[in-house]
């Protein structure tokens, strides 16, 4: 009987304790042109289901050039090279989903005071 080597180490990943709050940085292999490269997404967890079992999702969301961007990976999956805790925060919720609302708020206040600023510098005439 032959034994199969995982290319992941599943203790290893079991062990790891990612919680919803974490600063997460994941390092995803990519396939371009048969050679492989790392790229890396760092972000907020924002949740974390079925626990240690083969299914073991995360989800991880950040700001990418004023777009929010959310990625669900799977914990032991192959195409992630490695898993590197940054930041923990306290937080009072098993999952943070209320994060996109109140990222859509900070945004859309921001928005108008950039145009509230606009059409200041409109109204004031300029004397040459």
């Amino acid at each position: 009987m032959t034994t199969v080597h995982s290319p992941i180490k599943v203790e290893e990943r079991s062990k790891l304790d990612l919680r919803s709050g974490d600063t997460i940085r994941v390092w995803q292999k990519i396939q371009e042109k048969g050679k492989t490269r790392l790229q890396a997404f760092e972000g907020l967890v924002l949740a974390r289901k079925h626990g240690r079992e083969a299914g073991a999702t995360f989800t991880v969301r950040r700001v990418a050039s004023g777009v929010g961007v959310e990625k669900t990976f799977l914990l032991y999956s192959p195409a992630i090279d490695k898993i590197e805790v940054i930041k923990r925060s306290k937080v009072r919720r098993a999952k943070l989903y209320h994060i996109r609302d109140k990222a859509a708020k900070d945004i859309r206040r921001q928005m108008r005071n950039v145009r509230m600023a606009k059409d200041t510098a409109e109204e004031t005439p300029v004397e040459a």
